[in-house]
């Protein structure tokens, strides 16, 4: 974590809406952006409230539309971010955390940039023996998934610029891990429609869990984030205010609806 280091730290949290589940990955774009202007690094918390967030290669299922209809019939909102990856339930219970550094892309090697989050992860719940690796069954699943005692809690993708990096996490914090994963297993079935593609997976909805149960006791949103925050605060001054107001302004309004506009491309084949 010592790419932390630096006398500010600046985070940013966020709630979306339904109708603006799209500012999600429009912010991390514009965040991009904003990390390398201003080299400071940046911590982003952010939620969706029962959304499925598809990848790219999801939108190549033979019968998308029918999976599609099953995730809205089930009181799922849908969309597709702007990368790579698989299918991933956002629910009240799941905590999204986006990392940003100002950096080159040679600073970091991928793995070296994925070890950054997971030693996060690690010093956020140090009673939990977090293992990286990939859990083939889970959804969306990944080399650095992240899991206790074999059951993923967490997966990560990340995104460079020339002079910025950002390393996504989501984490299952609490609530129904089970139904998460058999929502997702259905829709595949749905999709795939009898043909079998192995770019998909074949989801075990056993697999995964969430903090609340490996940890044997209650654990809210607001508590995962005020771990999150205590651990930011060994690395620098934590500036919880500047980053509300300078979303506000023009410049960085103007780079957040260019992005916003290219998200609303994305969405064209979930009409």
């Amino acid at each position: 974590m010592t790419a932390l280091t630096r006398p500010t730290i600046a985070t940013l949290s966020q709630n979306y809406s339904a109708d603006a589940m799209l500012d999600s990955f429009a912010y991390t774009n514009a965040l991009l952006w904003l990390t390398a202007e201003r080299q400071q690094p940046l911590v982003h918390f952010w939620q969706l409230s029962k959304t499925v967030i598809l990848g790219l290669l999801d939108q190549r299922l033979p019968q998308l539309s029918a999976g599609l209809t099953d995730l809205r019939d089930a009181g799922y909102h849908v969309m597709v971010r702007n990368s790579g990856g698989l299918a991933v339930v956002a629910d009240t219970g799941v905590l999204n955390i986006s990392l940003f550094l100002p950096a080159q892309r040679d600073t970091y090697s991928i793995t070296a940039a994925y070890q950054l989050m997971v030693d996060y992860v690690q010093a956020v719940w140090p009673t939990l023996a977090i293992a990286t690796g990939e859990i083939t069954r889970s959804y969306c699943p990944g080399d650095y998934d992240l899991s206790v005692n074999g059951r993923k809690i967490a997966g990560m993708s990340q995104r460079r610029t020339a002079n910025a990096l950002v390393i996504m996490l989501y984490v299952g914090v609490d609530g129904d891990q089970a139904a998460r994963g058999q929502l997702i297993r259905q829709f595949y079935q749905i999709g795939l429609a009898g043909h079998h593609d192995d770019r998909f997976p074949n989801i075990d909805p056993d697999v995964m869990t969430t903090v609340a149960t490996e940890l044997g006791t209650s654990q809210s949103i607001a508590q995962a984030k005020q771990r999150f925050m205590a651990v930011l605060q060994n690395y620098g001054t934590l500036d919880t205010t500047t980053l509300s107001l300078t979303i506000k302004e023009p410049e960085f309004q103007a780079h957040l609806n260019q992005a916003h506009q290219q998200m609303q491309r994305r969405q064209q084949r979930l009409q």
